[in-house]
């Protein structure tokens, strides 16, 4: 055998390894690419700086990216329910409990909870200071004093829906406006006009425009927030990166993300409290 057979066939034997090297580096790639999951989740809960604590620590744990899309909660199940969202992370449980019901999501986890307080300026010229939403909130309907709406939607947005309807008058005064906006937007615009807001405390704790705001409602159980989490189902949308989607799922209610909730503070106070299990 002549060597430039030899030559050759090592030649075209080191091509051959070189082209399947390439496309197991082009697999592994592809495979690399496709380790990251979205998640439709609310405003409060990427507002209040959270998941920029959280995420961190799932990465570590799981080498799943994720990319989070801040929305009302029904904004948020809405897009989920369009198949673009693998995981959906939010504070509306009759709404998700809805969701599931519907087959859109395979089951609803609760994660953690804080509570709902109602802002408002220093003075309070409505007298709503204390510790009954409702009371308060006829109060400002009687007032016509300024309150600032979310009408997004969302799970505050809901809620203050329930606790307008527990005042048993349709009447919620003249200076109620919706803004149909996030959370952050609607305490700067509280802040700027004086106005009264209703905010989850976790938004409210990482706001800084805060000028002449102050907690003035707060303890009544009615004012307890829940937030759940859910993985989109597949059988509704087959692209839905399930096995990623549940990781995530499995760990933020898993010990080690209970207390990565947990251990998110500001100013030395706790935001969220995990409640997973219960």
């Amino acid at each position: 055998m002549t060597s430039f057979t030899v030559n050759f066939k090592q030649k075209r034997r080191l091509s051959l390894v070189c082209i399947a090297l390439s496309a197991m580096g082009f697999v592994g790639l592809a495979q690399a690419q496709t380790t990251s999951i979205v998640v439709s989740s609310t405003t409060s809960t990427e507002q209040s700086g959270l998941f920029a604590h959280l995420l961190p620590a799932f990465k570590q744990a799981t080498g799943i990216d994720t990319k989070v899309v801040a929305l009302g909660t029904g904004q948020a199940l809405d897009m989920a329910r369009r198949g673009d969202a693998d995981v959906v992370f939010v504070h509306d449980q009759a709404a998700e409990e809805k969701f599931v019901a519907e087959g859109f999501g395979l089951k609803r986890m609760p994660v953690m909870y804080n509570d709902f307080v109602l802002i408002g300026p220093k003075a309070d010229p409505a007298q709503t200071k204390g510790t009954d939403i409702v009371a308060a909130l006829t109060k400002l309907a009687a007032g016509n004093v300024p309150f600032v709406s979310r009408g997004d939607k969302s799970g505050t947005h809901a809620a203050e829906l329930r606790f307008w309807k527990m005042t048993g008058s349709d009447a919620q005064g003249t200076g109620y406006k919706a803004c149909g906006c996030g959370m952050g937007p609607a305490l700067n615009i509280a802040a700027s006009t004086g106005a009264y807001v209703l905010a989850d405390r976790g938004t409210w704790l990482n706001f800084k425009n805060r000028a002449d705001l102050t907690v003035l409602v707060e303890g009544d159980k009615r004012l307890f927030n829940q937030y759940g989490v859910m993985v989109v189902n597949p059988a509704k949308h087959p692209h839905v990166k399930l096995e990623a989607g549940q990781k995530f799922a499995d760990w933020v209610t898993s010990a080690a993300g209970q207390a990565s909730i947990a251990s998110y503070k500001i100013g030395g106070e706790q935001l969220f409290f995990p409640n997973a299990g219960q």
